[in-house]
């Protein structure tokens, strides 16, 4: 009876100290995002132009990958070799910019169609927190939101 005390009250304990400890290490961070493509060239070429993001070295120099930097730390990893394919908008990667009037006439100027969530071309969607959102697709239909977040 006492080791069955014994062995509860230490599987207890652990049971409370492992969430501290995990606590302590802090949360995970985002590294990199990876989108299996199906045209790698125009792909890059759309992320790198309309979206403006910096291309990176990447180590597999095999030619079916391009890396961009995303953040401070993060990285998209774009990846030749997907088969066409239908994306929903309720999943998408969100971006923010800090002038989303500037960003949109960019995008005018490019061409890119965007608009708000319900598909209205050239329109926002406010947030419940005054956050303005487009959204648009990548050139294998991948959703993307761009919003002026400040956070």
């Amino acid at each position: 009876m006492k080791k069955l005390l014994f062995y509860s009250v230490l599987a207890f304990s652990f049971a409370l100290l492992a969430p501290r400890a995990a606590r302590a290490q802090g949360p995970v961070v985002l590294n990199h995002i990876a989108l299996y493509v199906v045209d790698l060239q125009k792909s890059a070429d759309f992320y790198k132009n309309a979206l403006l993001l910096p291309e990176l070295p990447e180590p597999f120099k095999d030619g079916k990958h391009v890396w961009l930097r995303i953040g401070p730390h993060s990285q998209l990893h774009i990846i030749q070799g997907n088969k066409a394919q239908e994306h929903d908008i309720n999943t998408h990667l969100a971006f923010s910019v800090k002038d989303l009037a500037k960003f949109m006439a960019h995008l005018d100027k490019l061409g890119v169609r965007y608009g708000s969530w319900k598909s209205e071309p050239g329109k926002t969607t406010p947030r419940p927190d005054g956050v303005k959102q487009i959204y648009l697709q990548d050139p294998d239909g991948f959703w993307l939101e761009v919003n002026d977040d400040k956070f």
